[in-house]
């Protein structure tokens, strides 16, 4: 089978153009394709991800596995989990390994829905 060579052609749109336009051209096309799954990436979440997320702040598997399932019943998964634990730090003035040891443990679970319903909702009245 012979195969019928067409480069001629389909390059016809690209052949005048510069060294700085293709290279443009070629970002400006990778930019295409691969900005759909960054914003599939910020917006969407999984357990293992999560999880991941907690283990390199330090966290064992097994507290990671209970601080996610714990954000997972309290619906704030959408928020990040090592999210949840760094602002229960901080609102708590405690330290992120505390935070989340109380956490994983079911404590603190109030303050955390506080903190990101009630931002919520202050933001969409202002």
């Amino acid at each position: 089978m012979e195969r019928i060579d067409d480069f001629e052609h389909r390059r016809k749109h690209l052949k005048d153009l510069s060294e700085g336009e293709l290279e443009k051209r070629f970002w400006d096309l990778l930019g295409q394709v691969v900005d759909p799954l960054v914003e599939l990436a910020r917006t969407h979440t999984t357990p293992s991800v999560e999880r991941s997320v907690l283990l390199r702040m330090g966290f064992s598997s097994l507290e990671a596995d209970s601080i996610v399932k714990n954000v997972i019943d309290h619906n704030l998964i959408a928020k990040g989990a090592g999210h949840v634990v760094y602002r229960i730090a901080r609102e708590e003035n405690l330290d992120i390994r505390t935070a989340g040891q109380r956490l994983g443990a079911g404590e603190l679970w109030d303050k955390a829905g506080d903190i990101f319903f009630k931002a919520k909702t202050n933001s969409d009245q202002g």
